[in-house]
Formats: C-alpha cells, sequence, structure tokens
C-alpha cells in the first residue's frame, strides 16, 4: 500500500486500461499515416512521433500536477473524490455498451469539433512542411497538447481516478507515482510509433478496427471495478 487506499497495482492498471483506449490508437494512427505521406521520410516521421508522444507525456503530466495540487491544497480532495469515483463507474457503464453497440447512443469520444480541427491543424502542417520541414516536425510535437486536451473526454476517467486516490495522501509521496503512471500511459504509442517505423502502420489499425470493441470492454470492467473500489475503500462494511 502507497498511501491510504492506492496500490502500485491500481496505478500500473489503470495507465494500462487508460493507455489501450481506441481514442489514443485512433488518433496516433491517424497522425503516423499523414505523417508517412506527408514528411516522405521513416526518420522524420520516427522523429516527429517522438516528440508528439515527449508532449503528450509532459501536458498529460501536467495536468495531472495542476489537478492533484489544487485538490490537496484548496482542500477539496474529498469531493474530488466522490466526483472522479462517479466518473468512473459512468464512463465504465459507456465503455460496456460500446462492446455491445459501438458508437450507438452516449459514447466517450473527443470533444465536439476536436476531430475536424485535427485534421484542419494537420493539412496546415503539410504545407507548412514544404517550406520549413525542420519546424514541421515541431508543430508535429505541438499537436500532442491539443489532442490530450480533446481526448480527455475519452481518456480521463482511469486518471481522475487515480489523480482522486492519490489526493487522499500527501502530495510530495503522490509525485513518483504520478511519473510513473504517464510513463507506463506513453508506451503504447512509442510501440505503435516503432511499429509504424518498420512498415506496420497498417496492419496496426486493422488490430484497432477488429479489437476497439474488446479494448472498451477491458476499459469498461475495470472503470466499474475501480469506481467501486473507491466507494467501499470509505465505507469498507456496506
Amino acid at each position: 500500500m502507497l498511501d491510504g487506499n492506492i496500490t502500485l497495482g491500481i496505478i500500473v492498471a489503470a495507465a494500462l486500461a487508460d493507455s489501450i483506449n481506441p481514442c489514443v490508437f485512433g488518433v496516433l494512427v491517424f497522425l503516423l499515416l499523414f505523417l508517412s505521406r506527408a514528411f516522405k521520410s521513416r526518420k522524420r516521421m520516427l522523429v516527429s512521433g517522438l516528440c508528439y508522444s515527449i508532449v503528450v507525456y509532459l501536458t498529460y503530466l501536467a495536468l495531472g500536477f495542476g489537478i492533484l495540487k489544487t485538490a490537496i491544497s484548496v482542500g477539496v480532495a474529498e469531493a474530488f473524490y466522490w466526483f472522479a469515483a462517479a466518473i468512473a463507474i459512468l464512463a465504465g457503464l459507456f465503455e460496456i455498451k460500446d462492446f455491445f453497440w459501438y458508437g450507438k447512443g452516449p459514447t466517450l469520444q473527443m470533444l465536439p469539433g476536436g476531430a475536424e480541427r485535427l485534421k484542419s491543424y494537420t493539412k496546415k502542417i503539410e504545407h507548412f512542411y514544404r517550406s520549413h520541414p525542420n519546424l514541421a516536425v515541431l508543430f508535429v510535437g505541438a499537436l500532442g497538447v491539443f489532442v490530450v486536451l480533446v481526448e480527455l473526454p475519452c481518456t480521463g476517467a482511469p486518471y481522475f481516478a487515480v489523480l482522486a486516490l492519490l489526493a487522499k495522501g500527501q502530495y510530495a509521496v503522490a509525485v513518483p507515482y504520478l511519473l510513473l503512471y504517464n510513463f507506463i500511459f506513453v508506451l503504447p504509442l512509442l510501440v505503435i510509433i516503432a511499429l509504424a517505423y518498420f512498415g506496420k502502420g497498417a496492419q496496426i489499425e486493422v488490430w484497432r478496427l477488429k479489437h476497439r470493441g474488446l479494448m472498451r470492454l477491458v476499459t469498461g470492467l475495470f472503470l466499474l471495478a475501480l469506481g467501486g473500489y473507491m466507494i467501499y475503500s470509505l465505507y469498507p462494511f456496506i
């Protein structure tokens, strides 16, 4: 037990559940296919993908630090805990629903207009690359900030739950585990980038489409269990 009611196993499992989200996979595959077409260089695609992953890591980490610091210092950890538990359970139900009826009814997805804006930004980067190829790589990295923010409705539930559990303890104790969570979160991105570098990008998208329902189910079941655990930890004799 690290502190309060959170364990290292919960942190690792939540980060993995967060990282295998079809939203994350879908956006990264789209970006890799765009980079392969626009840059026409596996090396530039690799560098751009790594820049994107680093920015995603830092942005997600900064967001977590901000939420965690606010919850602890302002004294809203208890309210945030209940909010995160409710979000985990609700998101879990939506994810499980998508296993049976994918995309029908309420579903976890990007913020409205996020996909269209992402396509618009990539087109601008493609035009910019023709005159400033090195700067274009940096702009691809900057897309990581935008993607993290618009993907939060898709990816945020496990993260919020872990932050709420960490907020029950001390900020200094929570920091290294937040670093670990975010490292695990970006690991699948790095694996996908490596596969794309070796020419397996198309197979990744085929795999994602085939297993997206299963990914939703696994994530949903985990979120239900995590939300239930959070409530049980407050009232263990109910």
